[in-house]
C-alpha cells in the first residue's frame, strides 16, 4: 500500500457485515431495516458501504440530502433510497427520475411534487415527516393535520410509502410522550394505506423495543457504536491511523507548537504526527488528548495544528518512524472517550474525517481497496 500522505482510516467491511447481523438479531423479521449513510456514511465512505449493503438484505438506505442520494445512484447503487432532509423544489424532478424517495415537509411541496410527477408520467415516492416535539423538521401536529395528510394521500401520482418522526432522546418520559403523540396521529389516519411507520434511530432502537414499528433507521450501530446499554455485540469498523514525520529530543523549558501552550518540564522525546485538525482531529484536544503508539498511551502536547500534532514519546522507548499512531479504533483509544474529551459525540468525530484522509478498506482480513479522494 503506497499513500501519498500516510494518514488514513482503516475500515473493516467484515465488521460492517457483523454489525448488520447483530442489529438484525434485535429487530423483528417483519421490521424493515433502513441503514443511514449520510455524511459519507459517517466518514466511512458511502459508496463502498452501500456496495456491502446490496448483498445484505437491506430495505432502505437513508441519507440527508439529494446530493448524497445521487452520489449513490451515480455509482449504480439500486437499493431504495430515502432522503430524510429537505429537498429544494427545483430539484424534485431529479428525485423522481432517479427513483429516490423524498421526505415532504409541507402541503405545498407535496402538491408541487404531484404536478411534476404527473408531467413526467411517473409516481413520486415520499415519506411524510411529523414533528412530535424535536422541533427541527416536520408537520406540526394539530387538528388539521389528519385532513391535510389525507389530501396529500389523494394527490395524483403520489405514493406515500411512509410517515415518520424523530425522538429528541432527552429522557424516557419525553420519549414516550413523543411516541404517544405519533401513535395518536396514526390512529386518526389508519384508514389510509401508509405501509411504513418509523420513529427509531440507533439509540431509540436499542432503548425501546416497543418503538420499532415498521422500520428502524440505524446509523451509529452500523458503524459499531451505541450510546446506551445493548445486547448487541457491536464492533467499531473504523480505525484512524497516521505516521510520524519526525522524532526528536527537546530540553526542559522548551516550548511546543503555537503560542508555546506546552512547556517541557523535563528533557523529553517527542514525535510530530502527520495529522491535524483539518484531517478530523479536533483542535480542542490540544494538551489533553492522546494517541496510542505501539499499544502505549502518548499524550498530545501543545496546540494541534492544521496538518500535524505533537505527542510525548518520552516513556515509549520502542517508538520509531515505522510505528503506527492510532487516534481511535481497534488497537487504539476508545472513540467515545475521545469524544467526551472533545466535548462532542462519536458521530461528529466520525463524520469530520476529511477527504484528504485516505480510506483503506479491509475485507477477509486483507486490504481490499484504497480510496484516496485526492489522487
Amino acid at each position: 500500500m503506497k499513500l501519498l500522505r500516510p494518514t488514513y482510516v482503516e475500515i473493516d467491511l467484515d465488521i460492517i457485515k457483523h454489525n448488520i447481523n447483530e442489529i438484525k438479531k434485535i429487530i423483528d423479521k417483519n421490521t424493515k431495516l433502513g441503514l443511514v449513510l449520510k455524511s459519507n456514511a459517517y466518514g466511512h465512505g458511502a459508496v463502498e458501504i452501500a456496495k456491502v449493503l446490496e448483498d445484505e438484505d437491506i430495505d432502505y438506505i437513508c441519507v440527508a440530502g439529494l446530493n448524497e442520494a445521487m452520489e449513490l445512484r451515480n455509482n449504480n447503487i439500486s437499493l431504495p433510497i430515502l432522503v430524510m432532509g429537505y429537498t429544494p423544489d427545483d430539484c424534485l424532478d431529479i428525485a423522481i427520475e432517479n427513483n429516490i424517495t423524498l421526505t415532504v415537509l409541507s402541503n405545498e411541496q407535496a402538491k408541487l411534487l404531484s404536478n411534476i410527477a404527473t408531467k413526467l408520467s411517473k409516481k413520486a415516492n415520499m415519506h411524510l415527516k411529523v414533528d412530535t416535539g424535536f422541533n427541527r423538521l416536520g408537520f406540526k401536529i394539530d387538528e388539521k393535520l389528519p385532513c391535510m395528510i389525507e389530501e396529500i394521500y389523494n394527490l395524483e401520482n403520489i405514493n406515500i410509502e411512509g410517515i415518520f418522526s424523530h425522538l429528541a432522546l432527552k429522557d424516557r418520559e419525553s420519549d414516550y410522550e413523543q411516541f404517544n403523540k405519533f401513535n395518536n396521529l396514526l390512529e386518526k389516519i389508519k384508514h389510509l394505506d401508509i405501509p411504513i411507520k418509523h420513529i427509531c434511530d440507533s439509540i431509540g432502537m436499542t432503548a425501546y423495543r416497543d418503538f420499532h414499528m415498521d422500520m428502524v433507521r440505524v446509523g451509529a450501530s452500523l458503524y459499531g457504536y451505541n450510546s446506551r446499554e445493548s445486547v448487541m455485540d457491536l464492533k467499531p469498523a473504523m480505525t484512524f491511523k497516521s505516521k510520524f514525520a519526525q522524532i526528536k529530543n527537546i530540553k526542559k523549558g522548551e516550548g511546543i507548537s503555537y503560542d508555546y501552550s506546552y512547556i517541557a518540564d523535563k528533557d523529553m522525546k517527542i514525535g510530530t504526527v502527520l495529522c491535524g485538525y483539518s484531517d478530523g482531529i479536533p483542535r480542542i484536544l490540544s494538551n489533553k488528548g492522546y494517541v496510542y503508539v505501539n499499544g502505549k498511551k502518548a499524550n498530545i502536547l501543545g496546540k494541534i495544528c492544521m496538518d500535524q500534532c505533537i505527542v510525548d514519546l518520552t516513556d515509549i522507548e520502542d517508538a520509531s518512524m515505522d510505528s503506527e499512531v492510532i487516534f481511535y479504533g481497534n488497537g487504539g483509544p476508545n472513540l467515545i472517550d475521545i469524544a467526551n474529551l472533545a466535548h462532542t459525540n462519536k458521530n461528529e468525530l466520525l463524520s469530520i474525517v476529511s477527504r484528504r484522509v485516505a480510506r483503506v478498506y479491509i475485507k477477509d482480513k486483507k486490504i481490499y481497496k484504497v480510496l484516496d479522494y485526492l489522487s
